[in-house]
């Protein structure tokens, strides 16, 4: 069985660039403010789910591992 992570996106941040959702259009939507949502909060990692977050323009998307909580992305630095 593989991880299981928690997709959050701070819509403080977020400007609606669309590139999550060209990324990963089965990971992220927009709403009609424009702001970027998980289509699922709690999901199975994947790569294209994680290569959005990381093209993220301004890093509002935030991924951890459902349950411990430890970061996927942004790594601790």
């Amino acid at each position: 069985m593989g991880d299981r992570w928690h997709i959050e996106v701070d819509r403080s941040v977020c400007i609606g660039s669309a590139q999550c959702v060209n990324q990963a259009p089965h990971a992220f939507h927009l709403d009609s403010a424009r702001q970027s949502h998980p289509v699922e909060p709690e999901t199975d990692a994947n790569e294209k789910a994680l290569e959005a977050a990381e093209g993220c323009p301004v890093e509002a998307i935030m991924i951890t591992l459902l349950g411990s909580g430890e970061p996927v992305f942004p790594p601790e630095e």
